[in-house]
């Protein structure tokens, strides 16, 4: 119907589904091997096989709320949902006056390989795979101001991510004043499965557009088996995110059950005039 002539990917790596999709659509646009690139996540839950294979593993939060990184997490809440992106690459976008909403600077994906269980991650790899993405990307810890979290609002699961956002961004040098914000836009929607990485990137991309970091919802203390110093805050308030001399950029993190761990870095869209000199960076239309 569209005219594409693409390759069209099915990509299922669990929950970072769309977060890996979007990661090999970056990746083929700096090949040059398209112009463009569709990156999308859904899921449709229709049937209850798995919500019946879900409620026996006791996985399931009872009153349907996800409560990411707080002390009351006791299981997600599954949620349907769709979204999709429309990549290319920066200055082609800005050459052709495209609305451009928000730049991809870099991105990375890897496999926890032997963990602590089928449903259990790995904070090594998680580590490992912020840090190539950084890498990537060429930017510095201290240079991103939010990380979009995984933060299902598992026991298990919540506390391995946050002390891995800790590890990798809350740098030493980082402060009352410079912490790095932590959410999750599960306690928003639930738990989207395959597209959730999607629904994270929309949530970044609406953030640098209105200029405001959005709340984590449910949270009655935050979780204490994290180390919330002063450099690794929890977003239980919206706080405003105004432009400032320097770009504005966030971090999405997305984990399968598969084991498999996708993140990408996000930066506010540039404003006019347009961009100047090489860029291997892919805008988001």
């Amino acid at each position: 119907m569209l005219g594409l002539n693409g390759a069209a990917m099915s990509v299922d790596t669990a929950c970072s589904s769309s977060l890996v999709a979007t990661h090999l659509a970056m990746q083929a646009l700096r090949a040059g091997e398209c112009e463009m690139a569709l990156a999308a996540g859904v899921c449709v839950l229709a049937g209850p096989d798995e919500l019946v294979y879900l409620s026996r593993l006791e996985a399931m939060a009872p009153d349907g709320m996800s409560k990411a990184f707080a002390a009351g997490a006791n299981g997600f809440a599954p949620a349907e949902g769709v979204g999709v992106l429309v990549m290319m690459p920066l200055e082609r976008a800005l050459a052709e006056k495209r609305r451009v909403l928000a730049v991809l600077r870099g991105s990375a994906v890897n496999e926890d390989g032997a963990s602590g269980g089928f449903s259990a991650p790995s904070g090594r790899a998680q580590q490992a795979v912020m840090s190539a993405a950084l890498k990537d990307a060429s930017l510095l810890p201290e240079q991103v101001e939010l990380v979009e979290g995984h933060g299902t609002g598992t026991k298990v699961g919540d506390p391995i991510e946050a002390d891995s956002v800790q590890a990798v961004y809350a740098a030493a040098r980082r402060g009352p004043r410079e912490p790095v914000w932590l959410g999750s836009v599960k306690s928003n929607i639930g738990h989207t499965q395959a597209a959730a990485g999607i629904a994270g990137l929309i949530k970044v991309i609406l953030a640098l557009q209105h200029e405001r970091m959005l709340a984590t919802l449910h949270i009655d203390d935050p979780h204490p088996q994290m180390d919330w110093s002063a450099s690794l805050r929890l977003l239980r308030e919206p706080r405003a995110w105004p432009r400032g001399e320097q770009p504005r950029r966030a971090g999405v993190l997305a984990y399968g059950i598969s084991g498999t761990n996708a993140h990408v870095l996000v930066e506010e869209a540039p404003e006019p005039p347009a961009l100047t000199g090489s860029n291997k960076s892919s805008s988001i239309m």
